[in-house]
């Protein structure tokens, strides 16, 4: 009989021994995937962005030649590359689930489905041109050439608040109903 109770106790260390192995892979996951950050340039190096593991927008860096595009433009192209470091994400996550946890596990078989489904390939890159009648805001002295502004459309008057009725019940003729 004392060798049953060994065979037991045997199976439930080593049992526990594997949760707790197991959870120290999964805390190793968990921190590879906290630490993911992904980084991407446009075509034209005029946009820079950096998103975390969750895909949001943690660095946007616009440079100087990105004045010379319309503001229509400028923000599709920052769009583009957000989908395109995005898209890189399951790749990563998939690398940290293989380095921990391993490739055969459920769990992070089925974390990495649900990445590659909230973060799919971008679409494809077409130009996309800009409306023509697109207005530039411009910053600075106006220039004379310029045709004035219209005026602001006046201001409505406010209108005046009828005095209620001498026969009204509730008027207290200006005291307090304490009074």
């Amino acid at each position: 009989m004392a060798d049953g109770v060994d065979a037991s106790d045997r199976m439930i260390d080593d049992w526990t021994r594997k949760i707790q192995e197991q959870a120290q892979r999964y805390q190793a996951m968990a921190a590879r995937v906290q630490e993911i950050s992904v980084t991407e340039r446009s075509p034209d190096n005029t946009v820079e962005v950096t998103i975390n593991s969750k895909g949001l927008l943690t660095g946007l860096t616009i440079s100087d030649s990105a004045q010379n595009k319309r503001m229509g433009e400028l923000s599709v192209q920052i769009m583009r590359t957000v989908q395109a470091a995005q898209a890189r994400i399951p790749e990563l996550l998939q690398q940290a689930m293989a380095d921990t946890v391993g490739t055969e596990d459920q769990t992070a078989a089925k974390v990495f489905d649900e990445a590659r489904k909230t973060f799919p390939e971008p679409p494809e890159d077409t130009e996309t041109p800009a409306p023509e009648n697109d207005r530039e805001l411009q910053f600075g002295p106006e220039d004379e050439a310029d045709e004035a502004a219209p005026p602001p459309p006046p201001q409505p008057r406010p209108t005046a608040r009828r005095r209620p009725p001498e026969d009204d019940e509730d008027d207290f003729g200006g005291r307090s109903i304490l009074s």
